[in-house]
């Protein structure tokens, strides 16, 4: 099926999505990227709205419902990633059905006809721009970061020095098993003190 790349990117996309919130605290949750300034998504905010522009987009742009709440009833960092996790897997298991046909079907982008294929494509971008801001927020509160797609400050800098990819768990059940258990991810080696700049000048 020509369309299987989507749903490979969205099966590894939610894992980058519950990832990045497993790296925050509850503490983080009222955090803003500027003290005082409502504009910017505090981190609660952040994932109140990945789970319900998601919910929204599949249902009236893809027709996917999974007939459930899209916030937790308890809005603890653990309980979003929990809420989170499990719906977008039920989603995934009706994308995992779809053929050529239903992902070249035109649908409804807001008020522009688009095809399915398309509309899945900007979710994905819709989804990782504000998982960057939640990254940066992350650095602005001066936490280590496991690797999303690649390697980090954390993991030992840029790629073109052999840093190395490491994920803070090895798949999204130990992730869930893992923080649900008070934290067990993988040990970070850190930048070691160097600038992570691609700059041959900048030590």
């Amino acid at each position: 099926m020509r369309y299987d790349f989507l749903v490979e990117t969205y099966e590894t996309e939610r894992i980058k999505v519950v990832s990045v919130w497993s790296e925050f605290r509850d503490e983080d949750l009222t955090v803003r990227p500027r003290v005082g300034d409502p504009r910017g998504r505090s981190v609660r905010e952040q994932m109140v709205h990945q789970c319900v522009s998601e919910n929204l987009w599949f249902i009236g742009m893809l027709g996917i419902d999974v007939n459930a709440p899209p916030l937790p009833a308890t809005e603890t960092r653990l309980e979003f990633m929990k809420r989170y996790a499990e719906d977008s897997g039920k989603r995934l298991a009706v994308l995992r059905t779809k053929d050529d046909s239903w992902w070249e079907s035109e649908t409804k982008f807001f008020d522009v006809p688009r095809s399915r294929a398309w509309v899945m494509v900007r979710r994905t971008a819709h989804t990782a721009h504000h998982r960057g801001q939640q990254m940066a927020i992350l650095r602005m509160l001066a936490r280590d970061l496991h690797s999303n797609y690649g390697p980090t400050a954390d993991t030992g800098g840029l790629m073109q020095n052999h840093a190395p990819t490491i994920y803070g768990y090895p798949s999204l059940n130990a992730l869930l098993a893992g923080e649900t258990a008070g934290g067990a991810k993988t040990p970070l080696p850190g930048a070691a003190g160097r600038a992570v700049t691609e700059r041959p000048d900048k030590k």
